[in-house]
């Protein structure tokens, strides 16, 4: 292969990079923050599992630039990040730049969580073990969650980009089903118990804390 066309491929392979989740650049894309007051739902005691509440008769939706968001329910947990990962190419990337892996009762112990391979892509969580499981598979599964996070405002959207793996936060929001102008649909699951396909939630965050 000639030298001009290795070239070229790398020219290729630099921008398709710097254009990644992966590059250093910082991926400002804050369409998906409607920069309003964001009612907060009733909040989670502290070390409790994820509370969530009724939506008030009086809230309405909330339309942002791409979609309009739909309120399912209230939520507010406290939790541990297991893993955070960022996109910017996909469609849901619109309304949601980060998804954290999320996990709370003893799914937030270190002694559990070093027994785990964790990781995410494709806007899923994975985890794995070697030997026997160090919590039951269920307990795993009802004990944690992939959340796929919208920022409600740009201050919740600089919160986010701060957070890491590792860190203990506090998210308050509205588990929401998001609806573009074309049709298409995002639906978070109201459930902790379900997986697979559209176990997910999908939060509209009013605030993001470490705690």
């Amino acid at each position: 292969m000639g030298r001009g066309i290795w070239i070229g491929l790398l020219i290729v392979a630099g921008i398709g990079w710097w254009h990644s989740p992966y590059s250093p650049r910082d991926h400002d894309n804050t369409a998906y923050a409607a920069d309003v007051d964001c009612a907060l739902p009733p909040r989670v005691t502290p070390g409790a599992p994820p509370l969530q509440s009724a939506v008030p008769s009086r809230m309405s939706g909330i339309d942002l630039p791409t979609a309009r968001l739909t309120p399912l329910a209230g939520f507010s947990l406290d939790a541990r990040v297991l893993s955070r990962r960022d996109y910017s190419r996909d469609r849901e990337a619109d309304l949601s730049p980060t998804d954290l892996a999320l996990g709370w009762a003893r799914m937030s112990d270190d002694a559990v969580l070093d027994r785990l391979a964790i990781s995410q892509s494709g806007r899923w969580y994975h985890y794995r073990w070697q030997g026997n499981p160090p919590l039951p598979p269920r307990e795993i599964a009802s004990s944690s969650a992939n959340m796929h996070l919208i920022p409600a405002n740009s201050d919740v959207a600089k919160q986010l980009k701060t957070i890491k793996p590792g860190d203990r936060v506090r998210i308050d929001g509205w588990l929401i089903e998001a609806q573009a102008p074309d049709g298409w649909r995002w639906r978070s699951s109201t459930s902790r118990t379900d997986t697979g396909a559209g176990a997910c939630e999908v939060v509209y965050a009013c605030s993001i804390e470490r705690v």
